[in-house]
């Protein structure tokens, strides 16, 4: 099958399909199972540990915030070794440690079980399931490298989308355990064989070049390209540390972590004190999910035109509009509208976030980059569901961290208006 690719690419055959749409389709599967380590999957869950097992709220958001927190501190680890090994085996190995951390999770009877197992859900689902496939797929484009990681991002969609729907009817249907171990098998038969077989690092593996034969055609072009919007010169690590826009954005990528994660994890209870069922939580989750499927491929047809610190900045004041809205929803209709608002934050931050760090910092080091960007995110995640656990034993309710979360959005779209792309001077020499 490669090899076909090749042939027609070097051919010069404009017909063919580029072999880097594969990797696309592949890397989108990557997000898709991540799935079982994402919050929009593990909050179906929750209710089972606090009701059935009579763990308090505080404790099992404590576990996940501390486990989450764990893994984190760790992805950098898996960035290096990205870079190291590759994607190919990385990934295969990753899908197959996910399904081993599905398959604990079926064992949990213990606190110390569910800890375990949250943070192998962290560490090989949230975090490197998805950092794999977002350094996979830049180093295949690079003028449509927007298009690209939108295309990707439909995996996340079709994720968020289907797994809470389905996590709720398995749940109710089989029990927690056999749906965890529905996850297992999916993950081995299907996350694996794909990974090893079909996957390859980079263009240059196979002897073709990024974009294939929708890149640039003559050394001309390449160096006008290069000079305008300079998204191929590569930085090393602590050069991009070095820089401002680094440090900005990275808080930028912190905060939809935090925010996100501590609202999804306490959805159905956030939505419960408002008088609505769990059902009606999934179909929130749902619509935020199905909203970011046409809004993702707007989102990447943008960002290959506009600069994406500009993107960034404005997304963010969506976001703040959406939890505002969550706070003071009362009725279905608004609540519906807050997961139209949310899905289009989240479509508009994924493809932005995909797009950003190789267009700042180049291909050459991204796993090393993006694992630590990772553990920023990963670290936002773990900052979320804890406070809104707490506020809710201390209060009864979420309006108090709610309110304490608005500030967030706003630092964040001044932080991205100020952070345009740094200039790498010693590149320039």
């Amino acid at each position: 099958m490669i090899d076909y690719f090749k042939r027609q690419n070097d051919d010069g055959n404009n017909s063919s399909i580029y072999y880097g749409w594969v990797i696309v389709a592949i890397a989108a599967l990557g997000v898709f199972f991540s799935g079982p380590g994402q919050t929009y999957s593990v909050s179906i869950f929750i209710n089972y540990y606090v009701e059935n097992l009579g763990w308090s709220r505080t404790l099992v958001s404590s576990y996940y915030s501390f486990a989450t927190l764990t893994a984190g501190l760790m992805i950098p680890i898996i960035g290096r070794k990205i870079d190291k090994l590759g994607h190919r085996k990385m990934m295969s190995l990753v899908a197959f440690l996910l399904a081993l951390a599905c398959l604990w999770m079926s064992f949990v009877t213990q606190p110390i079980m569910l800890f375990v197992g949250f943070l192998c859900l962290r560490l090989f689902g949230q975090g490197s399931m998805t950092l794999i496939p977002s350094t996979l797929v830049p180093q295949w484009f690079i003028n449509k490298r927007g298009k690209a990681l939108s295309l990707m991002a439909l995996g996340g969609v079709a994720g968020s989308t289907l797994l809470p729907i389905i996590n709720n009817y398995l749940i109710g249907a089989v029990g927690v355990n056999f749906t965890w171990r529905v996850w297992t098998v999916l993950l081995m038969t299907v996350m694996m064989p794909v990974a090893y077989g079909l996957v390859r690092n980079k263009p240059e593996d196979i002897g073709i070049q990024p974009d294939g034969n929708e890149g640039l055609k003559d050394t001309e072009d390449l160096i006008n390209t290069t000079i305008e919007v300079d998204y191929d010169r590569s930085w090393t690590v602590k050069e991009a540390i070095r820089t401002r826009a680094f440090w900005l954005m990275l808080f930028c990528s912190m905060v939809p972590a935090m925010v996100n994660t501590g609202i999804t994890f306490h959805m159905i209870s956030i939505l419960g004190i408002q008088g609505f069922d769990s059902n009606f939580a999934a179909l929130v989750l749902s619509i935020t999910a199905m909203v970011q499927l046409p809004l993702t491929f707007l989102a990447g047809h943008i960002v290959d035109r506009v600069q994406v610190h500009y993107v960034k900045g404005l997304n963010f004041i969506i976001l703040l509009i959406a939890v505002i809205l969550l706070l003071y929803g009362v009725s279905s209709k608004i609540l519906i509208i807050y997961a139209i608002l949310h899905g289009t934050f989240v479509a508009f931050d994924s493809v932005s976030t995909g797009v950003l760090w190789p267009n700042y910092f180049g291909r050459e080091n991204l796993g090393s980059i993006r694992g630590i960007t990772m553990t920023a995110m990963v670290i936002g995640s773990a900052l979320g569901p804890l406070p809104f656990g707490y506020f809710y034993d201390q209060f009864g309710g979420y309006r108090e961290i709610l309110l304490i979360m608005l500030i967030f959005p706003i630092l964040s779209s001044l932080f991205a208006f100020i952070s345009p792309k740094p200039i790498n001077e010693n590149i320039l020499e």
